[in-house]
């Protein structure tokens, strides 16, 4: 293991003192990481519900680390849940790593490292690291990968390790990290004697780059390249796994009748030109093949990239920043369509739409990938949590009916309160590694320029060409639109600080110590390059005014209807401010939109009004289902909006984010 360090592309000292993030960070660490710990040692006194209609969901406990005990030798008994709950426990850890890089704690260090203890007595001489195989059915590793998810597993703890490693040089967790890399790496490639496949769910190849940017060992790198590279080139692979297979049950049930397009298996990576299949799968390679193109300087798999992100953001992404227009397989379908009631959306899969805007960024010093970046971030992936910090959405819909969600098979997913924890456990420990490492999505670095990506308030350094700058942001977004930047440094130097106008400023002002300055964006941003002083100081001014938008036409589902924004945040109605059957309710032309913050309401939000109809239903309704001669009738009524990511937080009822215009 030859750990060596370089400057990344992201700053990771970064101090986030931003009171919107702060609170989330504060609630992950105090509230999240502890009650996830209960769950998945089986001390929770809570209600495990399947996410959706599925008799085959185990849904009794987690028992996620009782199976590391098992696998350990410390325990007797059987491994209980899905063949990747080990996976759970990595994104905690995961967590707990970036956690403690925001704020130590020893007592919740010494718990983690007891987990990496447990892991190294789990793990096999040859570094296989799996509890379901271990425990159950070691004579089928690698035999089944369509659905066995255990390199996604592996994919899963070397993240975690390496982020623990950066957070607290535990080499233990580094050592079984490269363990069990070289384990995969000793079973899979293209030399004889090795297996010529790949996951069935990608995240291994995430990973094995993150590895070689911590160790430099080029094999990591290479191996990455190789499952991508060999994903979709053998359409018999899964096929021949499943023939050759002697087990006497299917790893998951309901696998078998897949097609290659739900695991991106259909073409190789270069010939993909449409977002297809399972959302978070795709998500996962999309950002591992956006990570290894810049790490291995391939164009050819960048440009692959840059077809696949227009195809998510131009023609199947909901305005939310979720993904996924189907339950069936929680995945994408065709080109705009995208229903708001039967949709998935699931938290995990924007939060993989984060890993790949961020990974692009990395490549094109484009806003438009910042600008997905926040939408997923404000909306839908916090919107994933409730305020308390210990409820879930799995899915994030657009549109809920309370009555359709409990009597419709079809909608059993779409949920009208957030469940404690799920027998997929998959969302929560992902949404709580996203929120702690939240600092390294806020500025990127490209030769002399720092990007700024995201605002929130915060404090960092960072040596640009040899010199030490320090920069603080103070911000009042995402409430507001005032930005303020203030530079200190050693002495005076010459780089350049690039700010992001979002998408949803349509105007703005920018001012360099006091003086207005003229300049127009580049690729969404504006860059001051010049030599800079101590003190210097950046006043930018956004527009956070209210943005009335419409989708595309072809969207079926929006048709002559609106979606009201501010700042970064989409709004929605609720039944508890607008009473029931929402869908009667109709916004005429021209009336203005009326904002005005509440400290009051969940937790501090601000909320937007406006004067609307509302369709009355006659009595002569109740006695026939169609007619030919009832007129419409409509009564005035003022309407509130609250943001979308909020909903749900109060009594159960009705939710809508598209909005029948007049």
């Amino acid at each position: 293991m030859n750990v060596q360090h370089n400057t990344p592309i992201h700053i990771h000292n970064v101090n986030i003192t931003d009171q919107f993030w702060s609170r989330y960070l504060e609630i992950v660490r105090k509230e999240m990481i502890p009650y996830q710990w209960d769950v998945l040692n089986d001390k929770a006194n809570i209600t495990i519900e399947k996410e959706r209609n599925d008799e085959t969901i185990p849904s009794e406990k987690s028992h996620a680390i009782e199976n590391f005990k098992i696998a350990a030798g410390l325990k007797e008994g059987k491994h209980y849940g899905w063949v990747f709950q080990d996976s759970d426990v990595y994104k905690w850890l995961e967590a707990v790593a970036y956690s403690l890089h925001h704020t130590f704690d020893e007592k919740l260090k010494e718990l983690a490292d007891s987990v990496i203890d447990l892991l190294e007595l789990a793990q096999e001489k040859d570094g296989y690291l799996n509890t379901y195989f271990s425990i159950e059915e070691p004579e089928r590793r690698f035999k089944m990968l369509a659905e066995s998810h255990e390199l996604y597993c592996a994919g899963h703890y070397i993240e975690a390790a390496v982020a623990y490693y950066e957070t607290t040089k535990n080499e233990k967790a580094l050592r079984i990290a490269c363990k069990l890399a070289d384990c995969i790496d000793a079973n899979f490639g293209n030399e004889d004697g090795k297996i010529k496949g790949y996951d069935g769910h990608e995240e291994i190849e995430l990973a094995l780059a993150k590895l070689y940017q911590v160790t430099k060992e080029r094999k990591y790198l290479n191996l990455s390249r190789f499952f991508l590279y060999e994903r979709g080139t053998d359409s018999s692979f899964f096929d021949r796994q499943r023939q050759e297979d002697t087990g006497k049950k299917a790893v998951i049930e309901g696998m078998h009748h897949r097609p290659l397009s739900y695991y991106q298996a259909h073409r190789p990576i270069l010939e993909q030109d449409s977002a297809e299949g399972h959302a978070v799968r795709l998500v996962y390679l999309c950002a591992a093949m956006a990570d290894v193109a810049y790490l291995s300087k391939d164009k050819e798999m960048l440009s692959a990239c840059r077809k696949l992100w227009k195809s998510i953001v131009e023609r199947r992404m909901y305005i939310t920043g979720g993904i996924g227009s189907t339950v069936d397989g929680e995945a994408f379908t065709s080109d705009y369509d995208l229903p708001n009631d039967t949709m998935y959306c699931e938290t995990c899969a924007s939060i993989g739409l984060i890993f790949f805007a961020y990974n692009m960024l990395k490549n094109d010093t484009n806003s438009s990938y910042a600008d997905t970046l926040e939408r997923a971030l404000y909306n839908t992936v916090i919107s994933g949590m409730a305020l308390d910090g210990k409820h879930f959405f799995y899915v994030n819909p657009l549109e809920v009916n309370p009555e359709n969600s409990a009597k419709d098979p079809g909608k059993s997913h779409v949920k009208v309160t957030r469940p404690e924890w799920f027998g997929c456990a998959c969302c929560p420990p992902n949404l709580a590694r996203m929120l702690t490492s939240l600092d390294k999505y806020i500025y990127t670095i490209s030769d002399d320029i720092i990007y700024t990506n995201l605002y929130l308030t915060n404090q960092t350094s960072i040596h640009v060409k040899g010199t030490k700058v320090s920069l603080q942001q103070e911000t009042n977004v995402p409430w507001g639109g005032d930005i303020r930047f203030h530079i200190q440094q050693d002495a005076p130097s010459t780089f350049g600080l690039a700010v992001r106008i979002p998408s949803w400023s349509k105007t703005y002002k920018i001012y360099l110590n006091g003086a207005e300055i003229d300049q127009k964006p580049k690729n969404g941003y504006i860059i001051i390059h010049r030599e800079w002083q101590q003190n210097d100081e950046i006043i930018l001014s956004l527009d956070v005014n209210i943005q009335v938008w419409s989708a595309n036409p072809y969207v079926k589902a929006n048709v002559n209807k609106i979606a009201i924004q501010r700042g970064p945040f989409i709004y929605c109605l609720e039944e508890e401010d607008n009473e029931k059957n929402l869908h009667l309710i109709r916004i005429p032309k021209n009336e203005p939109f009326n904002y005005h913050f509440e400290t009051g309401l969940l937790g501090g939000v601000g909320v937007i009004e406006v004067n609307a109809k509302k369709r009355i239903v006659q009595m002569e309704w109740d006695h026939q289902l169609y007619s030919t001669d009832l007129p419409e009738e409509y009564e005035k009524k003022k309407i509130t909006f609250i943001p979308y990511y909020c909903w749900a937080n109060r009594s159960p009822g009705e939710m809508q984010v598209w909005i029948e215009k007049e």
